[in-house]
């Protein structure tokens, strides 16, 4: 292991050596969701003079890979991520040489689950509602079987007698990941039938019912894989006003013409809700920062100092404005300082 350790360490320097000669340009990649917010600094940065940053939406998944490929021109300066980066991802980084990072919380979002103004139903769901709704399998009459449920009131008479078909993020993204943690898991565990098994099951089989029966989406048709671009899922939306989509709410925000949250426990997805987590699926935002392509690739510092700003982050910035629930003034200023000083990341626990 330490020799692939050195190895990697070898090759991270003779790669950096030629960065920047190689590209002149600051790649980004990662979360769909994260996408709009740095697409905005992007923006601003090449305003102010510098060179136009390249921001590809890859999903959080796909961005964590490509990221942690390794250093060098060929490999990503920053990533965003609608989750935080996971163990298995910082290991993966470490073994191809990418042993410097910054972690910076940029904002927070909430995960949104609308439909189309054209609906007239005042939509309020509770997790439960939509973890059988939307999963593979759920519970009937005691036991756990294939989701038998086509219509909205068959999963509760008080809900519209209209056909069951969500558009939501694959498995690739961290909005998916975020939705299954969120509303899945804590959906599940609401039901009569996760509960008495929590009582009678083992610590360790309730935890495997959890994380396998209670995260897989339905596959039957009803729940559709849309990809990466939320943008599609928002026409998607448009045709057909009986079908509902999840995605991040800064693209409920910008479509609110067009689109109306569903209310979840009776509360409504706003930047007031998700700043308190009082709206049930809130969320963190990241980018993170492969800190060995600054002062190599040109532009990288002054472009995280954009992105730090008050002007960009602070509330009344460009990104509020866009739909980024901003953090606290201290808080803001313990991410200036990490992107500004550098400050490499602990490695995660899970």
């Amino acid at each position: 292991m330490k020799t692939i350790h050195l190895s990697a360490s070898v090759l991270a320097l003779a790669a950096m050596a030629t960065m920047a000669e190689a590209r002149d340009q600051i790649r980004i990649v990662g979360s769909s969701t994260v996408f709009p917010y740095t697409q905005a600094v992007a923006e601003e940065f090449a305003n102010q003079g510098g060179a136009a940053p390249v921001v590809e939406s890859t999903g959080t998944g796909g961005g964590m890979q490509i990221f942690c490929g390794g250093v060098g021109a060929d490999h990503p300066d920053i990533t965003g991520a609608s989750r935080a980066m996971k163990k298995s991802e910082y290991e993966l980084c470490a073994q191809n040489g990418v042993t410097d990072i910054t972690e910076a919380l940029i904002g927070y979002d909430g995960l949104a689950i609308a439909i189309s103004r054209a609906n007239e139903t005042d939509w309020n769901l509770t997790l439960e509602q939509v973890y059988k709704a939307l999963a593979a399998k759920v519970p009937v009459d005691g036991a756990l079987v294939d989701n038998p449920y086509k219509k909205w009131s068959d999963v509760d008479a008080s809900l519209p007698d209209t056909p069951i078909l969500a558009y939501g993020p694959p498995p690739t993204s961290g909005t998916r990941d975020a939705f299954v943690e969120l509303a899945m898991h804590k959906g599940c565990e609401s039901t009569d039938y996760a509960k008495k098994l929590k009582e009678t099951a083992s610590e360790d089989d309730y935890k495997k019912f959890v994380e396998e029966d209670c995260s897989r989406m339905r596959q039957d048709g009803l729940f559709v894989e849309a990809g990466e671009n939320d943008n599609l899922i928002v026409q998607r939306l448009e045709a057909d006003p009986n079908a509902v989509g999840i995605f991040g709410y800064s693209f409920l925000y910008e479509n609110l013409d067009k689109l109306k949250d569903v209310k979840i426990n009776g509360v409504e997805a706003n930047q007031d809700t998700i700043a308190t987590f009082e709206y049930p699926i809130s969320r963190p935002l990241f980018i993170y920062v492969k800190n060995a392509h600054r002062g190599v690739i040109p532009g990288l510092n002054e472009f995280l100092a954009t992105y730090a700003s008050d002007a960009a982050m602070g509330a009344g910035g460009y990104l509020e404005e866009r739909g980024l629930v901003v953090l606290a003034d201290d808080k803001i200023k313990e991410v200036q300082d990490a992107l500004t000083n550098a400050v490499n990341m602990a490695a995660p626990e899970k």
